[in-house]
């Protein structure tokens, strides 16, 4: 499903982009996961784990665009691909009344307001598809992406002990969250 481009305005006074992916956006989208994924722990991929190349990236995407149960929004500021969000609406007929949601923000885009953007539109598209409810996962520490989701209407349900494993061997818990809709 497509995104209709939208200006929002930035803690910093700056102006970001929310709009969908085009083909032409897969290389910048590759290295973007791979700068992401560097950035932190607490996403589920390193750095060495984004191979896709830029073809696939693009048919990717393009799933994405020509879905009706899936929208991908990028953020870009200043024309540099500052973040990205997803939401994926369940296909099957017991729980085609949930959505899975995702985001991602390079470090430097961390506080402007962008986040908090980002899941609005999520949360109007699964206004606008009837959902009733929406989804997420988090890791243990990342209290920042907790305390934005909490913010946006989210709760946590659930842990999973033991869930990720980082390099040096800490084991961490992956949580579970829901917004009910209702």
């Amino acid at each position: 499903m497509l995104f209709p481009e939208k200006e929002i305005p930035l803690k910093d006074g700056r102006t970001a982009i929310l709009r969908s992916p085009t083909r032409e956006d897969a290389k910048a989208l590759v290295d973007y996961m791979v700068q992401t994924a560097g950035e932190t722990d607490f996403l589920l991929r390193t750095p060495t784990e984004c191979t896709m190349t830029a073809e696939a990236e693009a048919a990717f995407l393009q799933s994405f665009c020509d879905s009706p149960d899936s929208v991908m929004i990028l953020c870009t500021v200043d024309g540099v691909l500052a973040g990205n969000c997803q939401i994926t609406r369940m296909n099957r007929l017991k729980t085609r009344h949930r959505g899975s949601v995702a985001i991602a923000l390079l470090k430097e885009y961390w506080s402007l307001g962008i986040g908090t953007a980002l899941f609005r539109e999520m949360i109007a598209i699964a206004e606008d598809w009837g959902l009733k409810q929406l989804e997420l996962e988090y890791i243990e520490g990342n209290d920042r992406a907790r305390r934005l989701y909490e913010k946006m209407g989210f709760h946590t349900t659930g842990a999973l002990p033991n869930a990720i494993r980082l390099a040096d061997g800490t084991m961490l818990k992956e949580f579970q969250m829901v917004r009910n809709m209702e």
